[in-house]
């Protein structure tokens, strides 16, 4: 099977259950959820609701209607984004944005004049809280952060940089792409209004799984607009959530598996996950080392990144790296600038990229020697 350390991007393999939910799923019940009375549509709409009740859980939020599910985390930040700013608003993000959001702000900058101001951060990719009030303008309508960097892993202050959202009265939107599943999020304690999430990563689940979690008591302007199944004479999108911002047929199929993923997750225990992919992380960084003429971005402290780990060897390009490593060793890490372009102006990579290694639950330290051993080959370092 070789050695999978593209977790940050998709994480591989899933716990067993999943698949077999899916399957099941797909098999015996094969309904769609919120479209029919009969038993088949009834344990569809039982096993969406599951799902909705597990991840309130699993982020302490209260109002389980308010747990909307998206395709995808991309999804997620454009229905929160697009369905809050308006002409003329401003918005405050970080120095270290996927291109999910920085794309989407980007866009709307160009067409209908909102306007952006970047907190910067330092080279490691910390970021004072402090900085973020100081862009606070009167017309600051969305504060949207990234929980922790794709690229170096850096983990943002988001419980102080929330404290300051709710002292000027502005939503405050957190990606938690890399960390929803194996770092522990509480919407309340960490003053999150809105919470994007996907399923396909630390969340161990299916891909076009992914959702959005409202904490927050103003409206948002739906994305898409169609049948929820409900409602059906009433000729716009409803008002009330979950329809507001759900519409058209879910992946039923693909909630099931997220909701045992979720389930598997609870079960084994954030802290506990976390800790184990620390171990890894921690002995990464440690047999790295090893290696001659490598450069290693952002933090080396195991406690103030996910599981990223992200460096450049001399004289070979990260796409010739992870072309050997591929081709030659069976080892599958990711290369380039990994669709977020500001961090590596933060690190200085723009133009060259990196290579990156996304270190997962099922990963383990023999998986980190067979990379070092393959690394060394390929550094013509004996």
């Amino acid at each position: 099977m070789g050695v999978y350390l593209d977790n940050a991007a998709t994480s591989f393999p899933k716990p067993i259950q999943v698949s077999d939910a899916v399957y099941d799923f797909m098999v015996n019940i094969g309904a769609t959820s919120g479209r029919g009375a009969y038993e088949k549509a009834m344990e569809s709409d039982r096993l969406v609701y599951e799902a909705r009740k597990r991840i309130a859980s699993l982020f302490n939020q209260d109002d389980i209607k308010k747990v909307i599910f998206t395709s995808n985390i991309t999804e997620s930040l454009n229905l929160a984004i697009r369905g809050i700013l308006k002409k003329g608003d401003h918005v405050i993000t970080s120095s270290l944005e996927h291109n999910a959001v920085w794309r989407c702000l980007k866009t709307l900058e160009r067409d209908i004049g909102i306007s952006i101001s970047t907190v910067e951060c330092d080279q490691n990719g910390y970021t004072s809280p402090n900085d973020v009030e100081k862009y606070i303008k009167k017309n600051t309508t969305l504060i949207v952060f990234t929980h922790a960097s794709n690229v170096i892993g850096t983990i943002q202050p988001i419980r102080k940089i929330g404290a300051i959202s709710r002292k000027y009265k502005i939503p405050f939107l957190v990606d938690a792409a890399q960390t929803a599943g194996v770092y522990p999020i509480d919407i309340k304690k960490d003053n999150i209004d809105l919470l994007a999430f996907t399923g396909h990563k630390s969340l161990l689940g299916p891909m076009g799984t992914g959702g959005l979690i409202v904490n927050w008591n103003k409206d948002i302007n739906p994305l898409k607009s169609g049948g929820t199944g409900g409602d059906s004479s009433y000729e716009y999108q409803p008002n009330y959530f979950p329809n507001r911002l759900e519409t058209g047929t879910p992946n039923v199929a693909g909630i099931v598996g997220l909701l045992e993923a979720i389930k598997f997750i609870q079960e084994k225990g954030i802290d506990n996950i976390f800790k184990k992919e620390k171990e890894v992380l921690a002995y990464a960084f440690k047999r790295l080392e090893e290696l001659e003429n490598i450069s290693i971005y952002g933090p080396k402290d195991i406690e103030k990144i996910v599981s990223v780990i992200t460096f450049n060897l001399k004289d070979k390009s990260a796409e010739e790296i992870a072309y050997e490593l591929d081709q030659n060793h069976g080892i599958m890490i990711r290369a380039g600038l990994h669709c977020a372009p500001s961090t590596h102006n933060v690190i200085g990579t723009q133009k060259i990229g990196t290579v990156r290694i996304g270190i997962g639950y099922f990963n383990e330290k023999e998986d980190i020697d067979l990379l070092v051993q393959a690394l060394k080959k390929i550094n013509n370092q004996n």
